[in-house]
């Protein structure tokens, strides 16, 4: 087996049963819905231009670059939740960006939705490094990778 392949078998390697496809389908579809929001203006959002402008005046710049950056991140990150593929390091990065989340935009605000606080994007922080440790579980592409040579 070339190198390639084994990195590919060791990051979609799952030990993980059913709960982790319970949590990654529904996680993944607010990351992936979240992402559209961002990049695209779907499902009520602004679009790239509008949050990256937003994001340049509480001090995230270059604005667009990093309103690409997190809606990308969202986007395919929740897409490959969804599906199971490359689980462990979409879930990676989607932490990594809901740590940039609660400390830049939601931390100051305390813990509560109501005032604009970090507890949502604990939730999903909390999912995101859950499934980062398990990886993606039953009916998932990683489980079939995993079983494959």
């Amino acid at each position: 087996m070339n190198k390639a392949m084994a990195l590919l078998k060791k990051l979609s390697a799952t030990d993980a049963g059913w709960g982790a496809l319970a949590l990654r389908v529904p996680v993944g579809i607010i990351f992936a819905a979240h992402g559209a929001q961002k990049l695209f203006g779907w499902f009520g959002g602004y679009g790239l231009t509008a949050t990256g402008g937003w994001m340049e005046s509480i001090g995230l710049a270059p604005g667009v670059l990093m309103a690409f950056l997190a809606g990308s991140a969202e986007f395919f990150g929740g897409i490959a939740l969804i599906v199971g593929l490359l689980t462990r390091p979409a879930a990676a990065v989607l932490a990594l960006t809901m740590l940039v989340a609660i400390f830049a935009v939601h931390f100051e605000n305390g813990l509560f939705m109501s005032n604009n606080g970090y507890e949502f994007g604990l939730a999903l922080l909390a999912a995101s490094v859950s499934l980062a440790f398990s990886g993606a579980g039953k009916a998932s592409v990683d489980a079939a990778l995993s079983r494959s040579n």
